[in-house]
């Protein structure tokens, strides 16, 4: 008696190993899982380096290191924002120790590519969260290679640039930046993170942008809310302004 063959199940997609199928792991039913794998990667990356803790910087894709005007300054405090931290913050130690205080960053270009330029000019391991987008944003080529992720998830993104920061240093930006720091400021707000240093670089700027004080007078937030972060003009004034609001570096 012959016995029909195999193949048909061999090529089915329900014999295939779930870990091995792409369509299965693509599917809707898998979006936690797929959530859980851009937490465990990148966290087993940063652990691998050992990553205690961040200093956050985010600001305009758009600025250029030959910009006129307002934005070719700001690339330039940038850039040398990102190597001060990176020689005096503790993410040059290695060799066994931890690394406080590395330079974090989305990844992209202009101001988040002038800070991690800093960082590797100092010699320093920095970070770059990227973030896929329609308009595909490549990492830009200052972040470490071995700490320079993708995500799909912009909330597990917003995870990781919280969850290790010791500190948040916002240059002038657009949506994505005041994305960013209207998150850690509300997570500072309700009490949701430690109380870090957030910094707003450029103070004109940011009250030419927003009117934080308008929003106390009219009753929305607390009258104390305001003080939740403080402005620097230049990169000097926003390393002081961080050991003066606390910032730990390693060591002391």
């Amino acid at each position: 008696m012959t016995h029909p063959d195999n193949d048909a199940h061999l090529a089915s997609p329900s014999y295939t190993l779930p870990a091995l199928d792409r369509e299965f792991l693509l599917g809707d039913s898998m979006r936690g899982v797929r959530f859980l794998l851009e937490y465990a990667k990148a966290d087993e990356l940063l652990r691998a380096w050992q990553v205690r803790s961040t200093v956050v910087v985010f600001g305009s894709s758009r600025a250029r290191a030959d910009s006129d005007g307002e934005l070719g300054r700001w690339y330039a405090h940038a850039r040398l924002f990102g190597r001060i931290v990176s020689e005096r913050g503790g993410a040059l130690d290695g060799d066994g120790d931890v690394r406080d205080n590395v330079i974090a960053t989305g990844g992209g270009p202009g101001l988040m590519e002038a800070a991690n330029r800093g960082a590797h000019e100092a010699g320093a391991p920095s970070i770059g969260y990227n973030i896929t987008l329609p308009e595909e944003q490549e990492p830009n080529p200052y972040s470490t290679p071995e700490l320079t992720f993708q995500f799909h998830y912009f909330a597990m993104r917003k995870m990781h640039l919280a969850m290790r920061a010791s500190a948040l240093v916002v240059f002038p930006g657009g949506f994505g930046t005041l994305d960013e720091m209207f998150e850690i400021l509300t997570l500072r707000q309700t009490g949701k993170m430690p109380d870090i240093p957030i910094i707003l670089f450029d103070e004109a700027y940011w009250s030419s942008i927003v009117n934080f004080q308008g929003l106390a007078d009219h009753g929305v937030i607390s009258p104390g809310d305001v003080d939740l972060f403080d402005y620097a003009s230049t990169p000097e004034d926003a390393w002081d302004c961080l050991l003066r609001k606390g910032l730990k570096i390693h060591g002391t």
